[in-house]
């Protein structure tokens, strides 16, 4: 049976393809500017400057739209703690470097224009917002996987996370219903998909140099999957509100996130495998067709709670 590779020999074996693919992102890449995509006429002072403190009803933000947006830019916030893990997993040499380096910096844009658009607009409690930032960033982030990270974990972890945190900002900017924010967050999302192509190109060059120990990685990730923002405050209720309204719920995982990375990669149809690998592929197969069982059952419970509560709503009207 062969030997794993250690980190230090898959780092560099996988230089060549890092060094193409920081190319290929920069060559992508557009460049930016978070104040182009901020309302800054709607602006007022607080009452520290001697104007009014935000009250509830300033907000032309539905409760789904704030919450979506308070969890996706908390996630965002949270950045030092991702820069940690990948600079800890990555190297600061070459290729790698630059990429941890342009990566964090380009992160960084998308925590500054939200919280700059939801300020200005006063879309969500600046304070609260404040507080729970605190609190999120304070716990910092850890591995899904607990123990059991390094260069592959990594990067198979957030492969899947930049694609579904694509997902959720795109469905975030049309349920705010401002078209000012939907352009803002489509432009977040390009980034996040740039980022997540970066991510799946080194798995899937690692997949043909360590097939077996790859796949183990993919598979610890796959089936202990939690988004990143899952120790941040009321993210159980933010993220039942946002699966319930169709932003991010199991469906989409799967479907716009899960299977299109595992059918780039060709999981079930490479041969390249062996007995660990074949293992590892039958038990995440057995887990995507329970998964699949769970997002069926999400959305029964889903359409029969929206069916009662547009009842509900018919009654009040009449």
């Amino acid at each position: 049976m062969a030997r794993d590779l250690t980190q230090l020999e898959l780092l560099h074996e996988l230089v060549p393809v890092a060094e193409d693919n920081v190319n290929r992102h920069m060559s992508m890449a557009k460049e930016w500017h978070p104040h182009d995509y901020v309302p800054w006429d709607e602006g007022r002072n607080f009452a520290e400057l001697g104007g009014k403190d935000y009250d509830p009803e300033q907000s032309k933000l539905s409760e789904v739209a704030k919450a979506a947006m308070i969890t996706n830019l908390l996630t965002e916030d949270n950045l030092p703690s991702y820069h940690r893990e990948i600079a800890e997993n990555f190297s600061r040499d070459g290729a790698w470097g630059t990429w941890v380096g342009r990566w964090t910096a380009e992160e960084n844009r998308h925590g500054i224009v939200m919280r700059d658009y939801l300020v200005v607009t006063r879309g969500v409690d600046p304070v609260a917002l404040e507080e729970a930032r605190m609190i999120h960033m304070t716990n910092g982030f850890a591995s899904p996987v607990g123990s059991a990270t390094g260069l592959l974990h990594s990067v198979s972890y957030v492969t899947f996370q930049e694609l579904a945190t694509r997902v959720s900002h795109r469905n975030t900017g049309k349920v705010c219903d401002d078209p000012i924010a939907d352009r803002m967050l489509q432009r977040i999302a390009a980034d996040e998909n740039l980022h997540m192509i970066f991510y799946r190109n080194i798995s899937a060059a690692a997949l043909d140099i360590a097939p077996d120990q790859t796949l183990t990685a993919i598979s610890d990730i796959v089936t202990n999957f939690q988004m990143p923002g899952a120790g941040m405050p009321n993210f159980r209720r933010n993220g039942v509100l946002m699966a319930k309204h169709g932003i991010y719920d199991l469906r989409q995982h799967l479907e716009d996130v899960v299977w299109p990375v595992l059918r780039k990669w060709r999981i079930f149809e490479r041969e390249d495998f062996t007995g660990q690998g074949e293992n590892k592929r039958e038990e995440l197969a057995v887990f995507l067709e329970d998964l699949e069982k769970q997002a069926t059952k999400f959305e029964e419970m889903r359409d029969r709670s929206l069916a009662r509560e547009a009842k509900k709503a018919e009654k009040r009207a009449s």
